[in-house]
Formats: C-alpha cells, structure tokens, sequence
C-alpha cells in the first residue's frame, strides 16, 4: 500500500490558500492532490494545462473502501463529524462491505485541536484501532493541519484523506447531492439549499474571491501571495 497524504481542492479552498501560508505549505507537501470540484474541473479547459477530471472526495472514499473490501490489510479509522455520527457512518460502512474495514471511529470535541489532552488521546486511539488509513473530516484547512502536525505519533499509518463532510454523507445525515446536480456542476448550490444560513457567506462572498484569482491566471498577471 502507497504512504501519504490525500487532499481534494475545491474553490473555497483555493481561496483559503491565497492568505493562510500554514495552508499553502501544507498543500505542497500532500502526496495527492485531487480535484474535488466540476467547477475547477471545467474552468481549467480554458488553460494550456487542463485537470484530467474532477472525483468528489465523498464519490473517491466509497469507491476507495469498496475496491478494498476484500483486502485484509485494508483497515480504516474514521475521525470527525458531530456526536456519534462518525460511529454511525462505521457501522453502515461495515455493514455494506460485509467486514469490519472500519475498525474505529472518534467525534471529537469543538475546538479539539487546540486540547493537548484530546489530540494525543485520539493519536492513542488511532493507533491501539490498528488502522493503516485514516480519514479526517473536520473541515478545511483545520482537517489538513491536524494531519501534518499529528502524523508522525501515528507510525502504522500509510494513508491520511482530509475528505470534510464525507463522514456525514457516509452516516446519512448529511444528503449528496441528486445526480443532476453533480453532472451539472452544481452540487455546491444543492449543499447551500440544504444549508442556507451556514453556507450563503462561504459560497457568495467568499468564494466569489477565486473567480478574480482566476481572471488574473487568464490574463498572465496573477502572482503567488508566498512567492512559490
């Protein structure tokens, strides 16, 4: 089984990385980089190196657990999403597959990642589960930032997927998206339908910031903030 680290850019992200340089080195050193959105996915034909497809980090996980459903050596630790949703979402995945692929699963706390105490019971956690492959959905950039500060007490670890929601759409608390939706590229405005109050700032304020970004990559005239 390959070693590292797997993150799924989208459009917010590629703002947050214009300003958070945690967050930009971070992505540099990621062993994966996928493209999570259609939108990017469709925009990059417009320039001379175009993505050769976008996978939904939530579509890439199912498919990735359901390729190794018969793999002994395949062993997955959930971490992230409300009180006991990650639990739920282990026993649909087991439940699905037929085996214990999932062999732990851990909600933490709000604001877990500053509590010293609850990071190195969860590294405790990870690692008495015997899990080779972790996926980590506390949302973006906090997700990644746990990864790379934490990997290293978690030596039998070989894969980490910072995958956001996935845990949610896994336990079903959390809908995707109808298909006509996702082929239309729009699965960011069913999410915002769903989610009105939470979602309206990231998605029309914020994430408007990446279509100037792009005009000025278009034009020749954009420049990394960190000069890399």
């Amino acid at each position: 089984m390959h070693e590292g680290v797997l993150i799924t850019p989208n459009v917010d992200q590629l703002v947050k990385l214009q300003y958070d340089k945690e967050f930009h080195d971070i992505c540099q050193q990621a062993e994966w980089v996928v493209c999570d959105s259609k939108i990017l996915y469709l925009l990059s034909k417009l320039l001379k190196h175009p993505l050769p497809e976008a996978i939904p980090g939530s579509s890439f996980f199912t498919a990735y657990y359901m390729y190794h459903k018969n793999n002994p050596n395949c062993k997955i630790f959930l971490l992230g999403a409300m009180d006991g949703v990650a639990q739920k979402a282990m026993e649909r995945i087991n439940e699905k597959v037929g085996r214990t692929i999932v062999v732990g699963a851990y909600s933490p706390s709000y604001g877990f990642e500053k509590k010293e105490e609850e990071n190195l019971a969860i590294c405790d956690m990870i690692n008495k589960s015997d899990a080779n492959v972790v996926l980590v959905g506390v949302g973006c950039p906090k997700q990644e930032k746990w990864i790379f500060k934490h990997k290293k007490q978690m030596p039998n670890v070989d894969i980490w997927m910072a995958l956001g929601a996935t845990i949610d759409f896994e336990a079903g608390n959390v809908k995707r998206a109808p298909q006509i939706f996702q082929k239309l590229a729009m699965e960011w405005f069913y999410r915002f339908l769903m989610e009105p109050k939470r979602m309206f700032k990231r998605y029309f304020i914020d994430d408007m910031l990446f279509f100037c970004y792009f005009a000025k990559q278009l034009l020749g005239i954009y420049k990394n903030p960190f000069g890399k």
